[in-house]
C-alpha cells in the first residue's frame, strides 16, 4: 500500500524559514515526479513546485527564490525548504507522487505565516 507522509508544518513568523518532507511508502519514489500543492483557506489547491526522478525541478512564479525542492532517493522523502516565508504562503502543503500510472497524495501539514 502506498503512503505519502508529510511533515515539518507550523507557526512562522514572516520573514522566516520552514523545511517539509514527505517520505513516502510503497515502492515508487524512485520513479515518482514529486511535488508540493498547497491549498490556502477558500482558495483551490495550487502546484508549488515538483521534480522529477532525475532531479529537474520548477516552481510556481511566486515561490522562485524562496523555496527549494529536493529528492533523496536512498530515503524515499521528498523536501521543500522554505525560506522568507509571507503571510500569504499560508496554506495546508500536500505531498504529490504522481507517475503516468499513479496519482498518490498525502493528507497535509499545515504552514501558517503569522507574526
Amino acid at each position: 500500500q502506498v503512503q505519502l507522509e508529510e511533515s515539518g508544518g507550523g507557526l512562522v513568523q514572516p520573514g522566516g524559514s520552514l523545511t517539509l518532507s514527505c517520505t513516502t511508502s510503497g515502492n515508487i519514489f524512485s520513479t515518482s515526479v514529486m511535488g508540493w500543492y498547497r491549498q490556502a483557506t477558500g482558495k483551490q489547491r495550487e502546484p508549488v513546485a515538483r521534480i522529477t526522478a532525475d532531479g529537474y525541478a520548477n516552481y510556481v512564479d511566486s515561490v522562485k527564490g524562496r523555496f527549494t525542492i529536493s529528492r533523496d532517493n536512498a530515503k524515499n522523502t521528498v523536501y521543500l525548504q522554505m525560506r522568507s516565508l509571507k503571510p500569504e504562503d499560508t496554506a495546508v502543503y500536500y505531498c504529490n507522487a504522481w507517475s503516468g500510472r499513479y496519482d498518490y497524495w498525502g493528507q497535509g501539514t499545515q504552514v501558517t505565516v503569522s507574526s
